[in-house]
């Protein structure tokens, strides 16, 4: 039995679009002679369509394309993931399901049996459990067919739930011989091969091969990389699909095949996360230009990079913007990363406008003294300029802001907070270390000045000012950050895990709930973590916890 996995990159709502590209597969399927095609969860109307499924055309036009997908399987058995109305009586309305089509024919649906409501997702919102799991008879082989969350219950990897039933413990009296796996699974840093021990969990429990078909590329915040699998009985791994690209993986079950390790660099799968979400950001809104503010500090120069490499060195341009308190080399260095990259640049003096505001505001201040108030408009300023070509050139302004200043609070709303995306916004500031060291080494050339990485950094905003004024050591930050917002680990545990004093770790938590306010009003951010304050961490704005 040969098995052809379809690993698209959809476009949310773009029926037409997205039905396309299966018809083309299906295409390319008869003509190696496959027996099964399969696609993601969801592939026909893109995950997650979120509230879209709430309208009824939304879901009547899903049904007319499912049609148009079973006329083209002629002699073929195409098994497709979307949304459909339940018939049974139950909360919802709705099914998320694998249509199995076999020559022509819709044969019945898969419906997805647990739904996940946590961290980014937030099935039960939409979707009716699917009563059970079956047997699907084709080709003379036994086949079970279930959807994303449906295997990783049994693997043990999520500690959020407990759900009555375990999908694959059912299909085990069954004795499947080959369990297809369709799947929407968002990455996550350091994660992308934990897909292979949940798939070889399942192929040792049911002694038969697992294939998992999943979705590839972003929409919006989620980033989505691919890395479709195929383990054998044992669990090995036989099979494995390009990471953060559209492929089709042909699997030949009736071949002898060995074995083939999951081979991945960590900081290049994150950088290519990241690239991947700007590209499709601006590709599937039909952006096309970017711009941002260059300020000689590793932010910036981080995701300018990104930005070159993700919509091409003719669409970024960066725009200094120095004030009195800019020292010469911030603006040298930014000069020459543009130069670099290759982008375009140009430089505007916020100084004139600043003296303005302090003129027109001074009376208003009743003569106090200057605080982070005359910093914040010098950002806010920045922030005014970037806005004014983005609306007069149809630039999005991306944001650089990063993680751990998110988290805290240390940035400025309506300053360096504006923007159409936050492209480093979950990215933390230690992470943004080792990605730039790590393109420099990637592209064997100097792109990010040793200058620019070495450098303390600091908003420039007062005379001699670092980030060190009003921070503790970003390490110590970063930490707080995967013990208390990641793991959930309570004060005590933070302090004693990580070595930082009790006080500290009280002052920072305060300061990260403090904020809530601050990143509600943000740009959309890329997710790469476990927990990123734009989906999937949700603090309340107004609360009494500490």
């Amino acid at each position: 039995m040969k098995v052809l996995v379809v690993q698209l990159n959809p476009i949310v709502g773009d029926l037409d679009g997205n039905t396309n590209k299966i018809l083309k597969s299906i295409e390319n399927g008869r003509k190696k002679k496959v027996d099964i095609i399969i696609f993601p969860e969801l592939t026909i109307c893109g995950y997650p369509p979120d509230d879209l499924v709430y309208h009824r055309s939304f879901i009547d036009a899903m049904e007319l394309h499912l049609e148009s997908i079973a006329k083209a399987s002629k002699g073929l058995v195409v098994i497709v993931g979307l949304a459909r109305r339940t018939l049974s009586e139950g909360e919802k309305h709705l099914h998320n399901s694998a249509a199995i089509i076999y020559d022509q024919h819709v044969i019945g649906f898969q419906d997805k049996c647990l739904l996940p409501t946590y961290d980014v997702f937030d099935e039960r919102r939409y979707f009716e459990p699917g009563e059970g799991v079956r047997i699907w008879n084709i080709r003379g082989k036994k086949i079970g067919v279930i959807i994303c969350e449906d295997i990783w219950q049994h693997a043990g990897y999520v500690s959020y739930t407990r759900y009555k039933r375990d999908p694959i413990l059912a299909l085990k009296p069954l004795k499947p011989d080959l369990l297809l796996n369709l799947t929407a699974s968002p990455y996550q840093f350091q994660k992308p091969d934990i897909r292979v021990s949940v798939c070889a969990k399942a192929a040792k429990t049911l002694n038969c091969p697992v294939i998992l078909c999943c979705q590839v590329g972003a929409n919006g915040p989620l980033i989505f990389d691919g890395y479709s699998i195929h383990v054998n009985e044992k669990g090995e791994l036989i099979h494995l699909a390009k990471g953060f690209h559209e492929d089709e993986m042909l699997v030949d079950l009736t071949a002898c095949v060995c074995s083939c390790p999951f081979r991945y660099n960590m900081m290049n799968n994150l950088l290519e996360a990241l690239v991947l979400g700007v590209k499709d950001y601006f590709f599937k809104l039909g952006f096309k230009k970017a711009c941002l503010g260059i300020s000689g500090g590793i932010d910036s120069a981080l995701v300018s990079y990104i930005a070159t490499k993700a919509l091409g060195k003719e669409n970024v341009i960066g725009i200094g913007m120095p004030s009195r308190f800019t020292r010469e080399i911030s603006r040298s260095d930014g000069r020459e990363l543009a130069k670099n990259l290759g982008i375009a640049y140009k430089e505007i003096s916020i100084e004139k406008p600043f003296e303005s505001f302090l003129k027109l505001l001074e009376p208003h201040f009743f003569h106090k003294e200057k605080d982070v108030t005359e910093e914040n408009l010098q950002s806010r300023i920045r922030g005014m300029i970037l806005m004014a070509l983005s609306n007069k050139h149809g630039y999005i302004v991306l944001s650089t802001g990063n993680k751990s200043e998110l988290a805290l609070g240390y940035s400025t709303l309506y300053g360096d907070m504006c923007g159409g995306l936050g492209v480093i916004a979950d990215v933390t500031k230690t992470q943004v270390y080792n990605l730039c060291r790590y393109i420099n080494e990637k592209e064997e050339k100097t792109i990010i000045l040793k200058s620019i990485i070495e450098r303390p950094p600091s908003a420039e905003l007062k005379l001699d000012q670092i980030d060190l004024d009003s921070l503790p050591e970003y390490g110590v930050i970063d930490n707080l950050l995967e013990g208390y917002v990641e793991n959930y680990l309570s004060i005590g545990e933070v302090a004693e895990k990580y070595g930082i004093p009790n006080e500290l770790v009280i002052d920072l938590v305060q300061r990260i709930h403090a904020a809530e306010y601050k990143r509600r009003q943000g740009p959309p951010i890329l997710r790469i973590s476990k927990k990123s304050f734009g989906v999937g961490c949700y603090y309340p704005l107004v609360q009494g916890w500490l």
